[in-house]
C-alpha cells in the first residue's frame, strides 16, 4: 500500500543526475574550447567598473553594490547605471555560451547560459565598481580634491 502513493517531486537519483550533469558542464567550460572568454569577460567587465567606479566617486555616489542593496529609491538610476556599463558585455557572454552550448554540448541549456554570463559579466563588475569607488573617494579625499 505505501509503495503505491505517489512522490511528490522527482526521484532523489534523477535530481542527483541532473546536477551532476549540469556542474560537469559547467566546470568542462573553464578548460574546454573558448576557456580564453573566462579570463577576457571578467577582464573586460572589471575596466568597465573601474571607470563606472572612478566616475562614481567624482560625483560623490555612494557604493554601487551597497546603494543597490541599501537604497530603494536609488535603486532603478543604479541598476539602469550598471546595465548600461555591462549590458553589451552580458549579451556577449550569453552568445559565446550558446554558441559553446551548441558546439560542444549539442544542446542548448538557457539558465545554464545565465549563469555563466552572470558569473563573468555581472559579478566582477558589480564588485570591482563597488571597491573603485571606495578606493578613488578615499584618494580624492586624502588628496583634498
Amino acid at each position: 500500500m505505501w509503495g503505491v502513493l505517489p512522490t511528490a517531486g522527482p526521484e532523489p537519483d534523477v535530481v542527483g543526475a541532473v546536477v551532476t550533469r549540469v556542474w560537469d558542464q559547467l566546470v568542462g567550460r573553464v578548460s574546454g574550447p573558448m576557456s580564453f572568454r573566462f579570463v577576457i569577460q571578467p577582464v573586460v567587465a572589471a575596466a568597465l567598473a573601474v571607470r563606472a567606479g572612478v566616475r562614481d566617486a567624482r560625483a560623490d555616489r555612494s557604493a554601487f553594490l551597497w546603494t543597490l542593496l541599501t537604497d530603494a529609491s536609488q535603486r532603478r538610476t543604479v541598476l539602469r547605471s550598471g546595465w548600461q556599463d555591462v549590458g553589451r558585455l552580458f549579451v556577449i557572454a550569453m552568445s559565446l555560451d550558446i554558441f559553446y552550448q551548441i558546439a560542444v554540448l549539442r544542446s542548448f541549456y538557457p539558465l545554464q547560459a545565465l549563469t555563466v554570463a552572470g558569473i563573468l559579466a555581472i559579478v566582477p563588475y558589480a564588485a570591482i565598481r563597488g571597491l573603485t569607488s571606495r578606493a578613488a573617494t578615499r584618494y580624492r579625499h586624502q588628496a583634498g580634491r
